[in-house]
């Protein structure tokens, strides 16, 4: 069982499974490193959000990329979090799916919220879509972070 390899667990608000763990590394926006009560290491894709490039290979740095990864740098680095899992708990990378919860509050809300990030729900995991989706709708019709500031293209 997961709970037993990654180190403390409890139950969230909404029934879901949490786990603790304090943020190592910050690799850009929407990916974290983490490491568990046990020691062990894992690379978490936060689920819900994807935040502008500024690391991925043949891809230019993306209008408002550094501006989410400085935030989640200064919001998540050497902090205990709670992460959350849905449905499925691995990418094709095998990286962890998780929601991230720093100081109680959803982390993608925040992302969402200030413009540094868009919505990305991958099906079956949709646990947070409904208010995720009515946070980014406020954020674009006020012009906030990359909505307001980043000309609109495929790529972004």
């Amino acid at each position: 069982m997961l709970a037993t390899m990654v180190g403390a667990c409890g139950s969230g608000a909404n029934g879901a499974e949490r786990f603790d763990a304090t943020v190592t590394r910050v690799v850009d926006g929407d990916t974290i490193v983490v490491r568990f009560s046990d020691g062990k290491t894992d690379k978490v894709r936060i689920l819900g959000v994807d935040t502008p490039e500024t690391h991925k290979p043949g891809t230019p740095v993306q209008c408002y990329g550094p501006d989410a990864e400085r935030f989640t740098r200064a919001r998540l680095s050497n902090r205990v979090v709670s992460l959350e899992l849905d449905k499925v708990s691995r990418d094709r990378y095998q990286r962890l799916l998780a929601y991230v919860y720093v100081d109680g509050k959803l982390f993608e809300d925040e992302l969402i919220s200030k413009g540094l990030a868009r919505v990305m729900i991958i099906a079956p995991n949709r646990r947070h879509a409904k208010r995720m989706i009515a946070a980014e709708v406020e954020a674009k019709s006020n012009d906030v972070g990359l909505w307001g500031n980043c000309p609109i293209s495929a790529s972004n």
